[in-house]
Formats: C-alpha cells, sequence, structure tokens
C-alpha cells in the first residue's frame, strides 16, 4: 500500500500536543518553497518589526527580538502552518499607552514592564489553552471588532503624524493632540513630510500590484537612500539612530511590584485580544480549503512567543493576518518560512545595523500610517450600515470609546458592549405562533406572506434561542398572554422547542411556574421537536420533564396534536 504524504492540511493524527506539529508530514518541495515564502516574509516583516517598535516607544531591535521569539516558539508549539507571529500594531498602541502612565517610554522601567506584561500575557495565553478556550474568541462581534480596529488605527495615526510632520510630539489628552498637530500643519517639514508620504505611497501602489512585492522595504531602503545622499539630516530628517550592538540577554525582568496589579488588568485585555486576532487569523487561512483551525493549540505557540519574548527584553506578541496573508500567497507550506524569515531579520539586525541606523523616523511613519489605514475597515463599515444601523451604531460607539477614552479603559468598554449586545439580542427572542402548512404535516412559523392552518382548541408556538434567565420570563409573559388573548381559550399548547439548545437552572424553574400557570387553566402542555440532547437532559434533571407529565414529549408538532388534541375529532381554520 502506498502511503499518501501529507501536505499543507492533511489530516494530522489524534495526538493533541506533540512539538512541531505544524511540521508534521511536510515533503522536502514543501520546505523548498518555505525558503522562498520566508524571504518575501522577511522583506515585509524587517520594516514591520522596526516601525512597531517605535510605535510602542521602544528602539527598532526590540521589534526585531518580538519577531523571532514569536517565529521560534509558535514552530514549536502552534498548530497553523501558516500563520506569522510577531510586534503587531494592533496590541502595541494599546499597552504602550498604558505602560507610559506609570514609567517614562524608553526608559529600563518602561522596558522591564513591557517585558513583565509580555510574561503575563504568555501565561494567560498557555493557561487558554490548556483550558481548551478558544470560545473566548468569539465573544467579540464583528461590529465591536471593527470599531476597535478602527479606533486603534486612529491612535497609531496620531502617534506618527509628528514624525509625518518633522514636529514634536503632542501630548495629553487626544482633543489636545489634535489641536497640537493642527496647530504644527503650517510649518510641516517638507523632507519628512514628502519622505512619509512617499513611502505610504510606494507601499500602496505594490500592494495594487502584488501583494508579494515587498513594498514596505523598497520605500525604506528609497527612503534611506534619499536620506543619506541628500544629507537630509541637516535639513531636519531625524533618523533611527544607531541599532543596540549587544546581544539580546536572558533575564527575568524586575518591575516595581505596586505596578503588577494594573499590569495584570491590562494583561488581561491583551490577550483577550490576541485570541480574537489568533482565532480569525488562523481561520481565514487554513492549512487546506475546509481544514479546521486548532485555535486552542495556536494560543499555546502565541503565548509560548510571548513568554520568550519577555525572558529576552521584549514585549507581547500577536498573530498579524497580513503577514499570514503573504506566507500563504508566496506558496508557504509549514512553520519552516517563519524560521526562515527569523534567521533573514537574525542577519539584518547582526549585519546590517549600519545602514539601518539612518533609516527616516519619516518612513517608518509611512509604513504605520498604510497599517493603520488597512484596519480602518471602512468597507466593513459600510457593509454593516447598509444592513443593520443599531450594530452600525454599536461601531461607532465602540471607536469613539476606545478613541476619547485611555486606551485600555476604552478596548475594556469595547469588551463588554460587545458582550452586552450579546445579551441584548437574546432577550429580543419572542414567542411566536406555528401554523401548519395546508395539505400537509409540517408546523411552520406564522408570516404574513403565506396562510397557514390552525387546530380548534390548539395553541403551537415556538421560541428560537436557547433559553436562560435572560429570556425565561420573556416566554411565560408571552405564552400567558397569547392565553388571555385567546378566546375561547385553548385546551392544548404545544412548544416546539427545535431551537432550544440549553436550559439553565433559572429557565428550567420558570418553566415549572408556566406549567402550573397553565394547569390551573386547564390547559394541558406539550413539547415537540426537543432536539437537544443537552436541554433534554437538562429538563430531566431539574425536573421539568417530571413536571410536565408522562406522554408529553414528541418528535413532532404533528404526531403531539394527533395524540392529545384528537386532531380527526376537531375543526381545522384556515
Amino acid at each position: 500500500m502506498t502511503r499518501a504524504t501529507p501536505e499543507r492540511g492533511a489530516s494530522r493524527p489524534a495526538r493533541p500536543w506533540p512539538l512541531f506539529r505544524a511540521f508534521e508530514g511536510a515533503s522536502a518541495q514543501a520546505l523548498a518553497r518555505d525558503c522562498l515564502a520566508g524571504l518575501t516574509l522577511a522583506a515585509i516583516a524587517i520594516p514591520e518589526q522596526m516601525a512597531t517598535a517605535r510605535l510602542g516607544g521602544f528602539a527598532p531591535h526590540i521589534g526585531f527580538i518580538a519577531f523571532v521569539a514569536g517565529a521560534l516558539a509558535f514552530a514549536v508549539f502552534g498548530a497553523s502552518r501558516l500563520l506569522s507571529s510577531g510586534a503587531d500594531s494592533t496590541i502595541t498602541p494599546i499597552f504602550a499607552g498604558s505602560i507610559a502612565l506609570l514609567a517614562a517610554a524608553g526608559s529600563p522601567e518602561y522596558a522591564a514592564l513591557a517585558a513583565t506584561l509580555a510574561l503575563m500575557v504568555g501565561a494567560l495565553l498557555v493557561l487558554a489553552s490548556l483550558l481548551r478556550a478558544g470560545w473566548v474568541a468569539d465573544l467579540l462581534s464583528l461590529p465591536v471588532m471593527t470599531g476597535f480596529l478602527a479606533g486603534v488605527s486612529v491612535h497609531i495615526a496620531l502617534s506618527q503624524a509628528p514624525a509625518l510632520l518633522g514636529s514634536g510630539e503632542a501630548k495629553g489628552e487626544i482633543f489636545r493632540r489634535v489641536a497640537a498637530l493642527a496647530a504644527s500643519l503650517p510649518h510641516a517639514n517638507p523632507y519628512t513630510l514628502a519622505l512619509g508620504l512617499g513611502t505610504l505611497a510606494t507601499i500602496a501602489v505594490a500592494e495594487k500590484i502584488s501583494p508579494r512585492i515587498p513594498g514596505a522595504l523598497i520605500a525604506l531602503a528609497a527612503a534611506t537612500f534619499a536620506t543619506a545622499h541628500f544629507h537630509l539630516e541637516a535639513k531636519g530628517v531625524a533618523v533611527i539612530g544607531a541599532l543596540a550592538a549587544e546581544r539580546p540577554r536572558f533575564a527575568l525582568p524586575a518591575p516595581d511590584p505596586d505596578d503588577l496589579p494594573r499590569l495584570l488588568g491590562l494583561a488581561v485585555i491583551i490577550a483577550m485580544i490576541v485570541m480574537v486576532q489568533t482565532a480569525a487569523t488562523a481561520r481565514s487561512f487554513p492549512d487546506a480549503p475546509g481544514a479546521s483551525a486548532d485555535v486552542d493549540r495556536d494560543f499555546l505557540g502565541l503565548g509560548a512567543g510571548s513568554l520568550l519574548a519577555g525572558l529576552f527584553g521584549g514585549f507581547p506578541v500577536n498573530a498579524s493576518p497580513p503577514r499570514t496573508a503573504v506566507v500563504a500567497q508566496t506558496g508557504g507550506r509549514t512553520q519552516a518560512a517563519s524560521l526562515w524569515a527569523a534567521l533573514a531579520v537574525v542577519g539584518v539586525a547582526a549585519f546590517g545595523a549600519q545602514a539601518l541606523a539612518i533609516v527616516p523616523g519619516a518612513a517608518l511613519a509611512g509604513v504605520l500610517l498604510y497599517v493603520a489605514a488597512h484596519i480602518f475597515r471602512l468597507g466593513v463599515m459600510a457593509d454593516i450600515f447598509s444592513k443593520t444601523r443599531s450594530e452600525f451604531a454599536l461601531t461607532l460607539a465602540t471607536l469613539a470609546a476606545v478613541v476619547i477614552l485611555p486606551v485600555q479603559t476604552g478596548v475594556a468598554l469595547a469588551i463588554i458592549l460587545s458582550l452586552l449586545h450579546g445579551v441584548w439580542a437574546t432577550t429580543r427572542t419572542r414567542l411566536i405562533r406555528f401554523e401548519r402548512l395546508p395539505g400537509s404535516t409540517v408546523w411552520w412559523p406564522q408570516t404574513p406572506q403565506q396562510s397557514g392552518e390552525t387546530l380548534e382548541g390548539v395553541l403551537v408556538v415556538g421560541f428560537q434561542a436557547p433559553l436562560s434567565f435572560l429570556n425565561a420570563q420573556l416566554l411565560k409573559r408571552d405564552l400567558l398572554a397569547a392565553l388571555n388573548a385567546s378566546d375561547p381559550q385553548p385546551k392544548l399548547v404545544v412548544l416546539e422547542a427545535s431551537s432550544i439548545v440549553e436550559v439553565d437552572f433559572t429557565a428550567a424553574r420558570t418553566l415549572t411556574e408556566l406549567l402550573d400557570a397553565c394547569r390551573a387553566r386547564g390547559v394541558e402542555v406539550a413539547l415537540a421537536r426537543l432536539e437537544s440532547l443537552r436541554a433534554l437532559e437538562a429538563l430531566r434533571n431539574f425536573g421539568v420533564l417530571t413536571a410536565l407529565g408522562e406522554g408529553r414529549l414528541f418528535h413532532s408538532v404533528d404526531e403531539a396534536t394527533r395524540t392529545l388534541a384528537g386532531e380527526k375529532e376537531q375543526g381545522v381554520e384556515s
């Protein structure tokens, strides 16, 4: 028997925690493709990691540490063959703004706090992986996530505008910073403005032609050449300066113990955002068409990446959708692509430090402005606006919260808004009436577009949501109101329960009370199409089936009406 060699998403053995899982079954041909994909990834990642480090208030080489740590750890512990891990502009402005309240950016205390935060985030992600907490990634709705990313993009743009204009950094709350930037516009340095906007335009054009073109690297090289050739430093163009010559060293950070409680709250927020973005990235770029992502295992890879970064003086890492897309589009097959990219980054840091030292800050600002424009999903916003105004309002509320409030507070509020929206959607579920389709045994929700049949003395209703403390009282009130409005009062109520997939303790108690109220009125109650085994077990454990009585649970509404209402002896109404 010939044994097929699995590649890119083929079925994996049922071993949940092997190391180097993203390499299982890889062929020599796949690893060769990974080399090209890795070099392309490095060309994209080098300027991006430098720019993201600068965004967070770190020296550029710290971004390289984050990328190498993320790539190495994910290759060992992660599951996705394509996902790229490293410094990320989504989470960096969030934790940078919060840490800056505790220590001055660039100071040893600031670096220690960032490294400690990385260890905390890593530990939380490892814990989430061990607890199989992938469901947490689904707690942020798309409208809330869209508003959150738009708010982050505004923060990125505001933080990079001074470098673009060649002005001093604006401090204070959002409105003061906007006012300061507006006042500096007439005095903008034309050289920094040209370098930044030129970088932005070059990346945009390269992306338009092909995502495989390393537009950021080309633009950065051109800006660096122009700065050196035309002596633009003498004309007010700031460069990033010499990179650190020493090699990264293993060390446990030692922050002020009084800062740890505040860091822990920030770590929870960052970890949740990383989980959401990791799940979205892994699901968007599966190992093979139709393959399922193992997000719990990917959390382990990202968690290990943050732990490794923190131990070497870095900051938390995250999954990157754009870089992952580059790996997929350039033929990457395993995490070897990320390892090749990490090797290239190490080589640039070791042997290209002199060239990197004269990279203009305005060019890095142009890279980050492109990232900001990329994550401000205007098309998604327009789609939400056209489909649902209420959820578009949720998007705007999230955007405003992230922009106006302190970043950590705004992100926490965005998460709360997402959860509240889910609660609100659940509580909107109301009892609906069912009618029988003419000439059939099918009972269907009542609609104005289609007339159906009803049976005399029978009320068939449905509740199309899990039954919990959030909506059980609505079911009770709606059913009693329907009985009060019926003349004459029905003798039988059939609850079509196909959509009730879960029943909690509070809902079970409410159902029991409802059964008692119906029985006091002389109304018999039956359940039909209770398909969820979990809901059935809950009703049995909570005593609802006992209260319902023997022979009151049916496979279909038709079976219930024929058995309990004696349909052949009842009239049919249209």
